[in-house]
Parts: C-alpha cells; structure tokens; sequence
C-alpha cells in the first residue's frame, strides 16, 4: 500500500503569504482537489488555533470539512512559541509549558491528528555555559512528561530539530532524543532542516558539527528514532537567516533517491504519512500540484 501524502498548511499562511494568508477552508478544498490524501494542520493563526475554535461544535465542523473533501490528518503543529520555551525557568511556572502542551493534544484529539510537534523555541545562540546545560536538562523533563501525557490518548509527540533553534547539531537532536528516552518521543526528520545540520552546520553554537555522510548519515544515526517526517529540498541557504529555506523538489542539492531509502530502510521509519513541507516558499500555493507529483512514485514504491 502507498504511503498517504499531506502537506502542511501552515506553507500558505507563513512568511510571504502572513500578510494574505490563503483561508484554511480553501486549502482544503484545493488540496481535496489535488489529490492530497490529508494535510497537516498548523495550529496558528489566521487558521486553526485551539482558541479559537474552543468548543467540541467547533472543532467538529472542521473535521466535517476535511470529510467532505476526503482529507485526513498527519498530525499537528502546535504554537508554542507563545511561551519562553522548554528549556527556560518561566515555561516551569504555574505548569505553563505543559498546560499549553495539553491544550493542543486535545485540539489533537478533536481533529483526529495522530501526532504533534514541538520544537525548543529558544534561538541557537541563546545560551551558554552552565545556563545551556541546565535548559538542556529541563527540555529532556518537559518533554518526558509531555511524551508519557499524549501517549495515554495515543498521539505521538514528535521534535522537529532545526537551524532557528537550540540544540541544533546532529549529536545533540540524538543525545537529548535518547535522553527524553520515552516510546512516545521521536524525532520530526525534515530532510531540509536535515541537510542544513549536517552538511551546513548552519547556525550551530560553538564549534561546527558535519556528518560526511549527509543526510543520509543522519538518518541512518536516528535509527529507531524518527516518529514522522517532512519531505522538501534544499538548496544550502537559510530563509532570512534564520531557519531553512524549504526548496521546490528537483531545485535543491539533496537526493532523494537515496535519502528516502535510508529513512525507510535503515532507519526504520515505517509510519503511514509523509508530509509535504513548503514553509516560507514564497510560490507554495503555485507549487504545490508539483510537489505532490514528485512525491507520488515515492510513496508507491515504499
């Protein structure tokens, strides 16, 4: 069986589209149109963000939209950028963090999202010395008990590791992956974000980390480990200098005839959705029926 496709909705709501962003009922529509077998739902405004759809009513007339257009859910990104960040003393008071981690594993559960993101929040070059190993430590027991919290409604919680965050270098996104140590925490493999840790070493703190064997290296690392993934180019450089530009397929410098089969095979990953990621591209809506026919042979093959 061929792996289903999504793609994340938040490509048409960020960067270049923030100031006209695409509504959230016409990206379904034009994706049940495509073909897409669902999308990725990012919880952001203007979309769909928990606050603003807070009733179960609500939240059903979402579901019936993806219904109606044949479309299900891959997972969901959650705005946690509206707090400090995992790592910091704040995101601990008054159970900050993990309140905001809740509320959107509900929104998880009302939209049928059977995974959620998160990310470390703070800048690479945030911290240092012994404030750096102490926000490392706090991350790994956030996220331990936010794993052990979505794996008892059976959502899995998943790390997208890239240049615009701490913790940002190949042996860190393993070492704190084995230290959160939970069955229900996994890494978000981007190959993107993927190429421009290991071959960039882009806006890595302190001494630059590569790995001879790209992407492909990287994975094969994470074997066990990678929970979902977003599949996009890269051409080398980073969206205003911050995190990744995510390149149109066939315009960038990976080969995904190879790093497909090193996550599928050698690293074990065997979920069912592969996930389009074309943030901050400023042609998204454009490219999107590109993108997705790319991918196609792919997911028949795997």
């Amino acid at each position: 069986m061929a792996k289903k496709i999504s793609i994340g909705t938040w490509a048409y709501a960020f960067g270049p589209y923030a100031k006209n962003p695409v509504p959230f009922d016409t990206v379904v529509r034009r994706c049940g149109e495509l073909g897409l077998d669902g999308i990725e739902i990012g919880a952001f405004r203007p979309h769909i963000h928990p606050e603003d759809y807070p009733m179960k009513a609500d939240r059903d007339r979402i579901v019936a939209l993806l219904r109606a257009n044949h479309l299900g859910v891959s997972g969901l990104a959650a705005d946690f950028w509206a707090t400090p960040g995992p790592g910091t003393k704040e995101a601990k008071k008054n159970d900050l963090y993990f309140n905001l981690f809740k509320k959107n594993l509900q929104l998880c559960l009302d939209l049928g999202a059977p995974a959620i993101r998160v990310d470390t929040v703070q800048a690479p070059n945030a911290l240092e010395g012994a404030e750096r190993d102490a926000a490392r430590k706090r991350i790994v027991a956030q996220w331990k008990r936010c794993a052990q919290r979505a794996e008892e409604f059976g959502v899995r919680m998943v790390w997208e590791f890239e240049p615009g965050f701490i913790f940002n270098k190949p042996s860190e996104v393993i070492g704190i992956t084995e230290e959160v140590d939970h069955p229900n925490f996994k890494v978000m493999f981007d190959t993107c974000h993927a190429y421009m840790c290991a071959v960039v070493a882009a806006r890595q703190f302190g001494r630059k980390e590569t790995l001879r064997g790209g992407v492909v290296e990287f994975a094969r690392k994470l074997k066990g480990k990678i929970g979902h993934i977003h599949l996009i180019d890269s051409d080398g450089t980073l969206h205003n200098d911050e995190t990744s530009t995510h390149r149109p397929f066939g315009e960038g410098k990976i080969n995904f005839d190879e790093v497909i089969p090193a996550i599928v095979e050698e690293a074990g990953f065997h979920g069912e959705w592969w996930t389009i990621d074309l943030c901050f591209w400023p042609q998204a809506w454009e490219v999107t029926d590109n993108a997705l026919k790319f991918l196609r042979p792919y997911a028949e093959k795997y």
